[in-house]
């Protein structure tokens, strides 16, 4: 079964949160035996950023962020059995997910992936000539990276005949325990780039716990925070590739996450760092939203925070030991419930049974 899929990026995580959550779902696909084309635009220099060749297991197609080069790979997807545009590629979204819905094959499945659904609903509900709004009538199936409920009734009420969450998972390849590395020394870590809607949460969660702890060393990394005010025990590592997660993951005591505000509000949205962080054995420290107990269980596979107030505290009070005994108790419960094979499972009986009910009614 061929599969066109119109992402932000594969080969790069520059700028692109979504990158290992691609990597992750498209290769358990692909040794379920699916054929796999992903489109990719040169855009926002992702490409002299790559951290990963071309992989053996999908076919990678960059082109050129222009018009011409978009229709190109636009009329593509007359060959693929499944087209799916992701959300957020970044360069003529509108115009590939009009063009996608118009070129695919009848017989082929329609497929709106949306990685950052709360903050498109926000985006399109005002919105009634969107055109992902108007594309929804035509589409096969939403898929979400996560969201809950709460994404599905609000897809379904705009006409989308079906919206399915796919969360975020671990890849025990990719992200696993690894020895710790003293670049990455520190009692608590954050990594995330700076975003308007994140950048609040960073300063009540992390900034305020480092200024109210001056004797706990904290690590701050990821794009954009170079001119940041920061108390003198913030180290910044500026952007942190792929290839050292794991050692940013292992080697300080307890890495913290922060949801943006979208997703935070919403819920039932755990980020890819969630499960990276937990799959190499990290201790984490969450920020509080609804559904994160259908993922770890609170105080014993992850520490919750409500505020920078709780960080401050965990952190004032958390041992090397009790953060290693939490950090196990989450590995096992991810490579158990939370793998991207878990989730590739759940995809392909989405697919084949999809397709299958469509080419039924089709020949009918």
């Amino acid at each position: 079964m061929r599969i066109a899929f119109y992402g932000s990026s594969l080969l790069s995580s520059y700028w692109n949160g979504a990158a290992t959550y691609y990597r992750g779902l498209l290769k358990q696909l692909a040794r379920r035996g699916y054929e796999i084309t992903f489109y990719e635009p040169d855009a926002y220099d992702r490409q002299k950023n790559r951290d990963i060749d071309p992989p053996d297991w999908c076919k990678v197609v960059v082109y050129p962020a222009s018009a011409d080069a978009v229709a190109s790979v636009i009329a593509e997807a007359r060959h693929a059995d499944v087209v799916i545009k992701a959300s957020g590629v970044g360069v003529f979204d509108n115009e590939l997910i009009t063009g996608l819905v118009a070129a695919a094959p009848p017989d082929a499945l329609r497929i709106f992936w949306d990685v950052d659904a709360p903050a498109t609903l926000s985006e399109i509900r005002p919105q009634p000539d969107h055109p992902i709004r108007r594309a929804l009538h035509e589409l096969d199936a939403v898929f979400t990276y996560g969201g809950g409920e709460p994404v599905v009734a609000a897809y379904t009420a705009l006409g989308a005949a079906a919206c399915r969450p796919i969360y975020n998972a671990l890849d025990p390849e990719t992200h696993h325990p690894v020895m710790a590395n003293a670049r990455f020394a520190a009692d608590l870590a954050f990594l995330g780039n700076r975003l308007p809607d994140r950048e609040k949460r960073v300063e009540d969660f992390f900034l305020a716990s480092a200024a109210a702890l001056p004797d706990r060393s904290f690590l701050l990394g990821g794009s954009g925070w170079v001119d940041k005010a920061m108390p003198a025990n913030v180290r910044y590592v500026g952007h942190v590739g792929t290839a050292d997660h794991n050692a940013f993951n292992c080697s300080p005591m307890a890495i913290l996450n922060i949801n943006r505000d979208s997703m935070a509000e919403n819920g039932f949205s755990p980020p890819t760092r969630v499960f990276e962080a937990t799959g190499a054995g990290a201790c984490l420290i969450c920020d509080s939203w609804t559904g994160l107990e259908m993922f770890l269980e609170p105080g014993a596979e992850v520490l919750v925070a409500r505020d920078g107030d709780d960080v401050t505290e965990i952190m004032r009070t958390l041992t090397r030991e009790q953060a290693s005994s939490i950090g196990q108790r989450g590995l096992v419960r991810v490579l158990r419930d939370h793998t991207y094979t878990n989730r590739a499972a759940e995809v392909d009986q989405l697919l084949r049974s999809g397709l299958a009910a469509k080419r039924r009614g089709n020949a009918a």
